[in-house]
């Protein structure tokens, strides 16, 4: 292989053994496809795809960060490739707001602080962690939307890491308090479009219920253009209330200060001490890399549509994708019992 497609692994390909608890196990069957057989296929068929396919640069290999991929497309082969390569892409080509997702900078640490972002220690009765978000904390005359994008990309990536939750999904909380028109102008509304579909189809975690407290009439124009950006699938699941007392969630998941146990302040300190556990793969994650200069201006601006079969790379610069994506096009046809 020559130099300029020589590639470097961060991690290892490692032999996989399940850390998933047998009830977590027998929802990954039910509900995402995923047997012994046919993760440890898909397994061996993302790898080879990722060592023949000239784009990468440097990725990781271990069976974590690949299977947070085929879980959240439910084995799909195909689907998770392409997830894979946009999410590498936009990790790359969008900059320093995905990257350096770094709890300890200043900044981070104190957003973070301010409960803009975390997760609850609870899990709900479906064993799904809690993400408490609250926009208002967020001053948009100090930071800025890449402080923004960082501290919810720390979050995120944190909880990928955990295969428990790449399989359960997630529950979000959202109070609205605070969350006026200056917030709204952080992003164009051209990026508020590729960050809400790349969030869905690309970043790998499964969003099982969502709520929201205390929309302010003022900002329902901005709730409503962000409803229309989401699939019919999220959208069902987003469940609106205009008082915290009304909520139908189980109260002891949140903090103190919404009907909760626990006082926020002592939530987000043990929140933070997750986020230092996950610091070193998440800065990890930063060497990963494509070669931009074989996609398109569209793929690398992050349109949805742009890492599709024949729109993703300059003319003749996929040819290793295409022979993979026909190997692997039926790939749950290879599983044998």
């Amino acid at each position: 292989m020559s130099r300029r497609l020589s590639k470097r692994y961060l991690t290892p390909a490692e032999k996989y053994n399940c850390p998933l608890s047998p009830e977590t196990q027998a929802i990954a069957e039910e509900q995402l496809r995923e047997t012994e057989n046919s993760r440890s296929q898909a397994l061996e068929a993302l790898r080879s795809w990722m060592e023949q396919n000239p784009k990468f640069s440097a990725v990781r290999m271990d069976a974590n960060f690949l299977l947070r991929f085929l879980r959240t497309k439910k084995f799909s082969v195909p689907m998770a490739q392409e997830a894979i390569e946009r999410y590498i892409l936009l990790r790359q080509s969008w900059g320093i707001a995905f990257n350096q997702l770094d709890h300890t900078l200043p900044v981070m640490t104190e957003i973070i602080n301010l409960g803009y972002i975390f997760v609850s220690p609870f899990k709900d009765k479906f064993g799904r962690r809690v993400v408490i978000y609250r926009p208002g904390v967020f001053d948009p005359y100090k930071y800025t939307n890449q402080d923004m994008c960082r501290v919810m990309g720390i979050c995120y990536e944190t909880l990928m890491e955990d295969e428990e939750t790449q399989v359960r999904g997630l529950v979000h909380y959202a109070d609205g308090s605070g969350v006026s028109f200056p917030h709204m102008t952080l992003f164009t509304p051209r990026e508020a479009v590729r960050i809400v579909k790349n969030g869905e189809r690309t970043i790998p975690l499964r969003h099982k219920e969502i709520y929201g407290v205390n929309v302010h009439s003022t900002i329902k124009f901005a709730l409503d253009f962000g409803m229309s950006l989401i699939s019919e699938k999220i959208r069902k699941r987003v469940r609106l209330y205009t008082a915290v007392e009304e909520v139908e969630i189980d109260k002891k998941l949140l903090p103190q200060e919404y009907g909760g146990v626990m006082p926020m302040k002592e939530m987000i300190d043990l929140w933070k001490k997750e986020l230092a556990n996950k610091r070193d793969i998440l800065l990890l994650n930063d060497k990963m890399a494509v070669r931009l200069e074989m996609y398109s201006e569209a793929a690398r601006e992050g349109a949805i549509s742009a890492l599709r079969s024949g729109a993703n790379t300059c003319a003749g610069a996929d040819t290793v994708g295409d022979a993979m994506r026909g190997l692997t096009g039926n790939f749950r046809k290879l599983e044998v019992d």
